[in-house]
């Protein structure tokens, strides 16, 4: 299998899996209190959302690298 086909295909699977899931978020641990021995932390979780435009330009360049790999 071409580069390109391949790149094409996986461009394609990210452009699924964007429209599927329209954001991803991750959790860090953060130090609320520090008094010496005593330590307090707190768990945030934070939201990353991803447009659906991001999905269509990947979906749409997958194509059309399996297109070119084609010729």
């Amino acid at each position: 299998m071409k580069t390109p086909a391949i790149i094409g295909i996986l461009l394609i699977v990210i452009g699924i899996a964007s429209f599927a899931y329209q954001s991803f978020s991750y959790t860090t641990t953060e130090k609320a209190i520090d008094l010496g021995p005593i330590q307090v932390t707190t768990e945030k979780q934070h939201t990353i959302p991803l447009p659906p435009v991001i999905g269509a330009v990947a979906l749409i360049g997958g194509v059309l690298l399996l297109l070119k790999g084609r010729n």
